[in-house]
């Protein structure tokens, strides 16, 4: 990755700024740059964006023009609240430029903002895809509430490139319109099965309950943090007998993962459905298992690592835009450090420029 090329791609981007009129001071690539750079070493709004661009200025004058200095914290802000968050997403992944495996899993979930509501809108909920063995984000979207993923993940569907994909979801995209967009897409699908389809869910349930053991298994175990959980994977191929198969296009198979978790001297026990275009019980274990990527390595990177929820930036498209720098930041630090997300890496970053600039311009492709 090259700065030249983030500079072509943003300008790409509406300048929101009133530029006819001649007095724009400060270059739209000098602004988010700045931005990106102070969110990748742990900066949170835009005082911190000032004060970033303030003591890093002489290394920043490397590679942006900075005509008449740094940026003031009110002229971030006022950028990144006009600025259009799907064009600021589509100019900072083309960018990256990290290529996906073909036979890859994407995520797609939703997570609330919960500290961006103010009087004006409610906190805002962004659906993301986010690819698991890349961790990167390919696009997002922004619903008023959690209600709205239903009708919101098909507009996301059609904003990426999802051919040769597994998608996987939760049970409230488990609809007929989502699993045809991801199969007319050249995409397969495992999508969690509850009782929002309540036929579907009764007659699968029953089946399972009764012939489950006579269906062939994959089991896997994991141990940590004092507790022991067994997963057992089983597909059901043979589907003939579900009425509701015609119905969801695509429909080869009835997946169950059912988890036994031993921690402090007690068991519990849990089983979860799917509906899934596959045929291979491997493909279907791996997908259900992988979904979780972008609850552990993302919603919970953009809480813990980034304090997303404790953001008080909540003006206009303000979250949303913060939200789109936070997950570049994610994925160029992860890819910076083969795989893993590191805080100390981008605590050495706001103290070493050029481990700065190694993650900017040196993540792998």
């Amino acid at each position: 990755m090259k700065i030249e090329k983030l500079k072509e791609e943003i300008k790409n981007i509406n300048d929101p700024r009133r530029t006819e009129y001649g007095n724009i001071r400060h270059k739209l690539e000098d602004i988010i740059i700045i931005g990106l750079c102070t969110i990748i070493c742990g900066g949170e709004d835009y005082a911190d964006m000032e004060e970033f661009g303030i003591e890093r200025e002489e290394f920043l004058r490397n590679f942006l023009e900075l005509p008449n200095g740094i940026p003031d914290s009110d002229t971030f802000r006022r950028l990144f609240e006009k600025l259009v968050p799907s064009e600021l997403s589509r100019c900072l992944a083309n960018w990256i430029e990290i290529e996906r495996q073909k036979r890859c899993v994407i995520g797609l979930d939703g997570k609330t903002i919960c500290g961006s509501g103010n009087k004006e809108h409610k906190a805002y909920h962004v659906i993301s895809a986010f690819v698991a063995e890349n961790q990167i984000t390919l696009g997002e979207l922004a619903v008023e509430e959690k209600t709205n993923e239903i009708t919101a993940v098909p507009e996301l569907l059609n904003l990426i490139d999802v051919e040769g994909a597994i998608i996987t979801a939760d049970a409230m995209s488990c609809q007929k319109k989502i699993v045809k967009k991801i199969i007319d897409g050249k995409a397969d699908y495992t999508i969690g099965l509850k009782s929002n389809q309540p036929i579907l869910y009764k007659d699968v349930d029953n089946y399972f309950l009764e012939f489950k053991k006579e269906l062939p298994c994959i089991k896997t175990y994991d141990k940590g943090h004092g507790r022991i959980e067994k997963r057992e994977y089983r597909l059901l191929r043979d589907i003939s007998w579900l009425e509701q198969k015609k119905d969801w296009k695509g429909l080869q198979s009835i997946g169950a993962v059912k988890s036994t978790i031993y921690e402090d001297d007690k068991k519990s026990e849990y089983t979860r459905y799917f509906i899934t275009s596959l045929t291979d019980i491997n493909e279907f274990a791996y997908s259900a298992r992988k979904h979780w990527s972008i609850e552990n390595q993302l919603h919970w990177c953009l809480d813990v690592i980034f304090l997303e929820d404790s953001s008080r930036v909540r003006k206009d498209n303000s979250p949303l835009n913060m939200n789109v720098l936070r997950k570049t930041a994610l994925s160029l630090v992860t890819q910076a450090q083969y795989g893993r997300i590191s805080k100390k890496m981008m605590f050495k970053a706001a103290l070493n420029p050029e481990v700065l600039l190694s993650i900017l311009f040196g993540a792998k492709k």
